[in-house]
């Protein structure tokens, strides 16, 4: 709105072109997102769900009882914000259709008196995520109907079939949106490493994919619509700021699956878009192993009877909550100092070594 608002007005008041600029709408659109959620997201609260506690968990008798379920309201102004901000193309309308879907199914979970069953969620994760996928496949394929990624210590394109593109977008998508979930266990740990993940990827949509000269240099793709997805992301960081100001340790509120779920899909998607699936890494290496191998080291005991890492706690933040004796504030602290290293790490081999 605020995009065309811009081009409409801008012969007749000089300073409205400034609407049509990425760069102010991206500090417009941040400003108004953290302000927003920071403000309204209490007015809220009554109306949330509590927290039941989550089975197995350290922090559960300490969760209990608070509201949860925030996810849909701050995914709720994210969608709203957007379209406010920014001038959505049909990949991306989609996108932001199928985040709020991943976060209803989150809030009616949240909300559940009894909670839903692992299969009934899986069910979900796996039609949304397919939905996703093939979503994808459709808008990201060139002019040849070709799709491909650009790789670590490869100069050229890597052409994918289709089944292939569509197998592994969905596996990434489910695996960031479990992850991510599993992560949501210590006051702000899961927000702040997604808020790290939202600015990495932001940044390199606006500064790198969106940048003809920059993506000619590093030989990745070019994104005419690079701009807009740094801004829509930029957007979500925003609202996760507001939401993490009051869910910082001791936390008032929680974002519970409609949030976690959400953001992890969200995630998932922009790696997709990146055209790198390994870009995964760059963003959620600390929440794939904190959340993903408690999620790989139950599926081997449940379907194949084999036990694996018996002595190590999951999710890992649980690990060094008990057995190292960290503090909620140093689990939070140094995973996201070792997040931070492994994003600078890979961003320097992913762009330059190829």
């Amino acid at each position: 709105m605020f995009y065309y608002l811009g081009g409409l007005f801008k012969n007749y008041f000089g300073p409205a072109r400034l609407l049509q600029s990425y760069a102010v709408l991206i500090v417009l659109a941040l400003y108004v997102s953290f302000i927003l959620t920071r403000k309204l997201l209490p007015k809220f609260f009554r109306f949330l769900p509590h927290d039941r506690g989550r089975e197995f968990t350290l922090s559960k008798e300490a969760a209990k009882g608070k509201p949860t379920g925030a996810g849909v309201v701050f995914i709720s102004f994210f969608v709203l914000l957007c379209l406010a901000f920014i001038p959505l193309n049909l990949l991306q309308g989609g996108a932001l259709v199928l985040t709020w879907l991943m976060m209803l199914t989150g809030f009616l979970d949240d909300r559940s008196q009894n909670g839903w069953g692992e299969y009934r969620k899986a069910l979900l994760d796996l039609i949304l995520c397919l939905s996703a996928s093939l979503l994808l496949f459709y808008f990201m394929r060139n002019e040849e109907g070709h799709l491909s990624f650009w790789l670590p210590f490869m100069s050229g394109m890597l052409t994918v079939p289709v089944w292939l593109y569509v197998s592994i977008s969905t596996i990434i998508l489910w695996v960031s949106v479990n992850t991510t979930n599993c992560t949501d266990g210590v006051d702000g740990l899961s927000s702040s490493l997604v808020l790290l993940a939202l600015f990495t990827l932001a940044i390199c949509f606006y500064v790198v994919f969106g940048h003809v000269n920059m993506a000619a240099y590093l030989l990745v793709p070019h994104l005419d619509s690079g701009a807009a997805w740094g801004l829509m992301t930029f957007c979500l960081a925003g609202v996760l700021m507001g939401y993490l100001w009051h869910n910082a340790f001791p936390s008032s509120v929680l974002m519970g699956d409609a949030g976690s779920r959400a953001l992890g899909f969200y995630i998932g998607f922009c790696v997709m878009v990146s055209g790198n699936p390994f870009m995964f890494l760059v963003t959620s290496t600390i929440i794939f192993i904190n959340g993903g191998m408690g999620l790989l080291k139950v599926a081997l005991k449940r379907f194949f009877h084999i036990s694996v890492l018996t002595s190590i706690r999951f999710p890992l933040h649980d690990h060094y909550r008990k057995n190292h004796g960290w503090s909620p504030t140093q689990v939070l602290i140094k995973f996201l100092i070792i997040q931070l290293l492994i994003t600078m790490g890979l961003l320097g081999v992913f762009f330059k070594v190829r």
